[in-house]
């Protein structure tokens, strides 16, 4: 077997092994008690999303990214919109869809780099934290170590057993990372549902396997409800959530593996945007919440997978996952809560980037990282950022230093808190 061949081989399966989990976590989320969302169809939906636009980025964008629905805007999409502001599931993917279509415009114009050009690296970094501490909150409540109070809103909670066997999960987790495992995330949450099972918290699933169920969320969203003016700030928050995300991953990746060009410069960044572009849009057609690549891509471009082959191995991998329903739907909240918690661990480490000695940058990125989880809102801690970084920058003098780009940014970002607050979304 040519060498090339064996190294994205490996390399492809190292990256689904590292990104597997969300085949388990992200159905476990947007399905939550209220949402109405079927586990076994947004399971296919996920799938759907991770083979078919791993495949195209491995075909098209001929990189080695696998893609699948991200965290963050899972959560977003299930406490946000639809627990938080009872927006219908068929209507939130809706809007998924119109943040997609709106990232595919951008990623065939200059917009796309006005944008990225425009918005600081202090904000990206911070969006990508508030995020984190997003999920570690629904993580540590799902897992039962937070629980709500009527006087202090939170406090901790009891130590049932499944809040020590969600502890036991995030140090199997914790520990395989620490040694690169590629089976951390998955073999966390194997410990704590085993040890469910052995408790009697879980029980074993009627059948093992199923056909995949592409009846209950296929094809089920509310394009034109989503259009509605008032749905507008979120759907924009999920653009550039999505732009922030697929940027730091591709920027980040590659520059700490290599795939660069001679300028130093992230090799076909265009075509894997654009593959980033459509995986949100067929997100919303499929019956899920926005697709991405994924930063644990890295494990498998460290393992030799270097070309779009490894893609397309990665998303081979991926079909099985498509009869495994019954198998997954027996994974209790504390087994995944871990994971949660873990990622938004990962999300925070970028908070050692941040340059903010100066009180107009420490503002702004202090209220992107707080509002995000305490208003268990990605658009407000977005929106809230560009306005008080524009206005901060011209009360005290830099306005010079803010691109114009950035000016209409804030502009709209401003008119979209009015808008939120007239229309009661």
């Amino acid at each position: 077997m040519n060498s090339d061949l064996r190294k994205d081989l490996v390399g492809g399966v190292t990256t689904f092994l590292t990104m597997a989990y969300i085949v388990v976590v992200n159905p476990s989320i947007l399905s939550t008690a209220g949402t109405g969302m079927s586990f076994s169809g947004v399971l296919t939906a996920t799938v759907l999303v991770a083979f078919s636009m791993t495949l195209l980025m491995g075909l098209y964008a001929k990189l080695p990214f696998g893609v699948a629905p991200g965290m963050g805007i899972n959560a977003f999409f299930t406490f946000s919109l639809v627990l938080g502001h009872q927006i219908p599931w068929p209507t939130a993917l809706g809007m998924i869809f119109w943040a997609g279509v709106l990232f595919v415009v951008t990623s065939v114009t200059p917009v796309r780099v006005a944008i990225a050009r425009a918005i600081p690296h202090s904000l990206r970094v911070a969006a990508a934290t508030g995020i984190g501490l997003f999920l570690t909150f629904i993580g540590l409540k799902n897992a039962g170590f937070v629980v709500a109070d009527p006087a202090t809103f939170v406090k901790l909670g009891h130590f049932t057993p499944g809040v020590w066997l969600a502890i036991v999960g995030f140090g199997v987790i914790v520990f395989l990372l620490k040694r690169k495992s590629p089976f951390a995330f998955l073999a966390g949450i194997a410990v704590a549902t085993l040890g469910g099972w052995a408790l009697g918290l879980v029980k074993a699933p009627e059948e093992w396997v199923a056909k995949p169920d592409f009846s209950s969320t296929f094809f089920k969203l509310d394009i034109l409800g989503a259009l509605k003016f008032a749905y507008l700030p979120a759907i924009l928050a999920i653009f550039f959530t999505d732009l922030f995300d697929s940027l730091s991953t591709f920027i980040g990746v590659s520059q700490a593996t290599g795939l660069v060009d001679e300028k130093g410069d992230p090799v076909r960044l265009k075509e894997g945007l654009l593959v980033d572009a459509f995986a949100t849009l067929g997100a919303g057609l499929f019956g899920t919440s926005s697709g991405t690549a994924f930063i644990e891509s890295a494990a498998g471009i460290e393992a030799g997978g270097r070309s779009g082959r490894a893609a397309v191995v990665t998303a081979l991998c991926f079909l099985p996952c498509f009869f495994i329903g019954p198998l997954v739907g027996v994974v209790p909240a504390f087994a995944t809560a871990p994971v949660l918690v873990v990622v938004g661990a990962l999300m925070f480490q970028g908070v050692s980037s941040l340059k903010i000695a100066a009180l107009e940058d420490a503002i702004p990125v202090f209220l992107t990282i707080i509002l995000i989880p305490l208003t268990f809102s990605i658009t407000q801690g977005i929106l809230w950022g560009f306005i008080s970084h524009v206005a901060l920058y011209a009360a005290f003098g830099r306005a010079k230093e803010v691109p114009p780009t950035m000016w209409a940014i804030g502009a709209v970002s401003a008119g979209l808190v009015a808008l939120e607050q007239y229309s009661g979304f």
